[in-house]
């Protein structure tokens, strides 16, 4: 496996992003309901989160690298409160389940020390073991699950959302690195 790294997304570095944007968002259309199901006519997808990512000063988008070769993006948002949301997680289908992800997060999660929220969807069995895996290696067993309605789209199945603590000794056990480490 190549070397794994995770920088800032650039504004140069945004036709790449909208390229892995339409990978992740055809990933997730398994699970967004027939109304999100389906590409716009034009071949996209919504890309609300993509344009805060780079447009929005309380966002920041990243890029996932292996090697040379973009391998994921996250965005990250609420950069100004108290609790930071990975709004956007993603990683190419073949590099998953090779620690990629894993190590990705870490990187993100130790930039931003703090407080933190991710949320994903009960029928992406991939995502649940993952994010709880990560919420336990973040912060041990001071994680807390709960499932919150999606807002405006009463049809949806409420969404799962984890919360945890990273870094300055919040959120871990003594001695403890965190996710990735």
């Amino acid at each position: 496996m190549p070397s794994v790294s995770v920088r800032p997304a650039l504004p140069a570095d945004r036709s790449v992003v909208e390229r892995l944007w339409l990978m992740f968002r055809h990933d997730m259309s398994e699970f967004q309901g027939a109304s999100n199901a389906l590409p716009n006519p034009d071949g996209t997808f919504r890309d609300e989160r993509l344009r805060a990512a780079f447009e929005d000063v309380d966002w920041a988008p990243y890029l996932v690298v292996c090697g040379d070769r973009p391998a994921g993006f996250a965005f990250v948002r609420g950069l100004g409160s108290p609790v930071r949301v990975l709004n956007s997680f993603f990683v190419v289908r073949g590099v998953r389940r090779a620690g990629v992800g894993l190590r990705a997060v870490g990187e993100v999660l130790a930039g931003h020390p703090g407080a933190w929220e991710v949320a994903f969807q009960d029928a992406n069995r991939g995502a649940v073991s993952f994010w709880r895996r990560v919420a336990t290696e973040a912060a041990g067993d001071r994680w807390s699950e709960e499932r919150r309605p999606v807002p405006g789209r009463p049809e949806l199945r409420p969404d799962v959302w984890i919360s945890f603590s990273v870094g300055g000794g919040e959120g871990r056990e003594k001695g403890e690195g965190g996710v990735g480490e």
